[in-house]
């Protein structure tokens, strides 16, 4: 006998309620009875609706037995729960609409709902449908919709909200405070988020990782570290999270040896078994140069995504190894792993800077034709660097031409880097023209321009590249280089004597030059783009900001131990030439990354074959 049949209707108009220990009256038995129906769906609906198909059963049956959607209590539930289930928002959005009086839960829900999707930007439409009608915003409604335009990256409407959430009185919430911070650093606004987070009477793990990604995502990796020190002194214990955004930091810095604590404290805490952390791992060691550790954090993985394959082929083409990332991509394949777009941008990355012109074209035909991958404009990039690089300017530019997609300033600034390597002046001044509209501020397209006519000896139009720039307002980024010593990072820029310790530093920059010139080395001049004597050139060579960082590191570290230098711009062929022969004279292994490559110099040679 089914429960709703051992009440007689002169009894029905009564039903306990044990939670009050009272009795509710009904006007009719029918009244009992869909009130029943309605406690027993909601009680299923938590119970056994674990798959949207069971969920739509249910609210067919609710349907059937006289439970109508536009019962507030009903569709509160049924869009929790499709909601819950990450269910398609159009149905949430149908139930919600049949509601004619939601509660702030529902709104709250819904707003949840759009954040969690895919398509976040109408929570902002449910927001102010919520503000326009009778509901008011409660403690969960703010960190919901902050998620929302935190997704969407609106500055603006970000703002709004946080001026409505002050004017609330829900601002001092910590769950605010802490999207706030959230919603600040994915909009590069790192002074706005610092100020929320200062501000903060209690701060969190959450907002402490909130704050140190930001740093670390926004190219500010020294105060990321600095945070993460502060945050140390507070005794607030680092979790995976935390320490992911720590070793994104170290990685573009160089500082392999805090990256190497943050991996052993992984290990003491168990949390290099976590995938993001050990892939962070693997893309740590090899923007430091370690490729060796990199492939050894790789292969003790239990499990491999295609994330952890692809960083590791994209380590080793940046690290120069190309035939050895060719080699782990054609492993992948085998294992019939997908490989993702960005697998190809390091599979198109090594052809280009090893020089494999026509297996760059078959990857390129391999992605599109095998993986049904569309190119991307990256994927566009690395084939025009790719002839470029082989000095194949002008089928460069046809393929630039051709493109089916708008050529950005990024692949214009390509083809201009490779004219300014080939001496192709038409060609250099066709993209300049280009670039000045797409991105007219952008420095390093003067400096390309001008090093280009200097290469030709045309001062005069060096000297009117350089007249542009002042009167633009465009300053040159100085090159500098850093290198990683006793928990600290160092920098040096050209001619830097602000060190402690210039003096030992130039001292042994005179050694290093009597060295290399027993050696047979010359500097090579040609590389001095400036309309000044032979000698001044040759004295401006000695002093650029990579050689002092190995002069520095010389007289700092033990014999044999290995130099790593991070330079902001691309070393210069006369300090590739000198860093070689250095290598070889002092018996050091010494790693440069530059803007673009990894330079793997040993015993006199380099790992790009002088090809970069």
């Amino acid at each position: 006998m089914q429960p709703e049949q051992r009440f007689s209707p002169e009894y029905a108009c009564f039903s306990h309620s044990p939670s009050s220990n009272t009795f509710v009256q009904f006007n009719t038995a029918a009244e009992f009875r869909k009130t029943y129906i309605l406690k027993k769906c909601i009680a299923l609906l938590y119970s056994c609706a674990s798959s949207l198909p069971k969920l739509k059963q249910l609210h067919a049956f609710s349907v059937r037995h006289g439970v109508p959607l536009a019962d507030a209590d009903m569709g509160k539930h049924l869009i929790f729960k499709v909601v819950s289930l990450s269910g398609p928002m159009l149905y949430a959005r149908r139930l919600f609409d049949q509601i004619p009086h939601p509660n702030i839960f529902t709104w709250d829900t819904m707003i949840r709902g759009y954040a969690e999707s895919d398509d976040p930007y109408p929570a902002l439409d449910i927001y102010r449908r919520l503000r326009g009608g009778s509901g008011y915003p409660d403690t969960h409604t703010y960190p919901f919709l902050l998620k929302a335009v935190a997704k969407l990256a609106v500055l603006r409407e970000g703002e709004k909200v946080h001026c409505a959430a002050m004017k609330d009185g829900f601002a001092s919430l910590m769950f605010v405070q802490n999207a706030l911070v959230h919603f600040y650093g994915v909009c590069g606004r790192a002074e706005s988020a610092l100020q929320v987070f200062d501000k903060m009477p209690a701060r969190d793990l959450v907002a402490w990782n909130s704050v140190i990604n930001m740093f670390a995502s926004n190219g500010m990796p020294n105060e990321a570290l600095t945070l993460y020190g502060k945050m140390g002194l507070e005794n607030v214990k680092p979790d995976g999270f935390t320490l992911v955004s720590l070793l994104t930091a170290c990685s573009e810095l160089g500082a392999l040896a805090l990256g190497r604590r943050s991996h052993v404290y992984m290990i003491k805490r168990g949390l290099d078994k976590n995938l993001h952390a050990a892939n962070a791992l693997v893309v740590h060691y090899s923007k430091c140069g370690n490729i060796k550790e990199a492939k050894k954090v790789f292969d003790g993985m239990e499990e491999k995504s295609v994330v952890s394959w692809t960083s590791l082929v994209v380590g080793m083409a940046v690290n120069g190894f190309g035939e050895e990332a060719l080699e782990l991509f054609k492993e992948m394949e085998r294992r019939r792993l997908g490989p993702s777009e960005i697998t190809f941008v390091g599979v198109l990355y090594a052809c280009s800077h090893c020089g494999m012109v026509n297996e760059g074209f078959a990857y390129f035909d391999r992605m599109t034709k095998v993986y049904g991958i569309v190119p991307k404009i990256e994927h566009h990039g690395c084939m025009v660097d790719l002839m470029g690089r082989a000095g194949l300017v002008q089928k460069a530019y046809d393929y630039i031409r051709s493109m089916p997609i708008e050529p950005n300033a990024v692949i214009w600034r390509t083809l201009l880097g490779a004219c300014t390597i080939s001496g192709n002046l038409e060609i250099a001044e066709i993209a300049r023209d280009r670039l000045r509209k797409l991105d007219p501020r952008h420095c390093g397209d003067y400096v390309l321009l001008s090093n280009l006519y200097a290469s030709e000896k045309r001062w005069s139009d060096v000297h009117k590249v350089r007249k542009a720039m002042v009167k633009d307002g465009i300053k040159k980024v100085p090159g500098h280089s850093l290198v990683e010593l006793g928990n600290r990072v160092h920098e040096f820029v050209m001619g830097d004597t602000s060190h402690a310790q210039s003096e030992a530093i130039y001292a042994m920059l005179s050694e290093m030059t009597r060295l290399l010139r027993l050696q047979g080395y010359a500097p090579n001049t040609s590389n001095v783009l400036a309309d000044i004597e032979e000698e001044e050139k040759e004295t401006a060579l000695s002093y650029h900001s990579e050689k002092i960082a190995v002069a520095f590191m010389l007289i700092n570290t033990p014999v044999g131990t290995p130099i790593r230098i991070v330079k902001n711009l691309r070393v210069c062929g006369d300090c590739h030439l000198a860093i070689k022969l250095l290598s070889k004279i002092f018996e050091r292994d010494i790693v440069v990354r530059d803007c673009s490559r990894f330079h793997h110099f040993r015993d006199g040679g380099c790992s790009c074959k002088d090809y970069w």
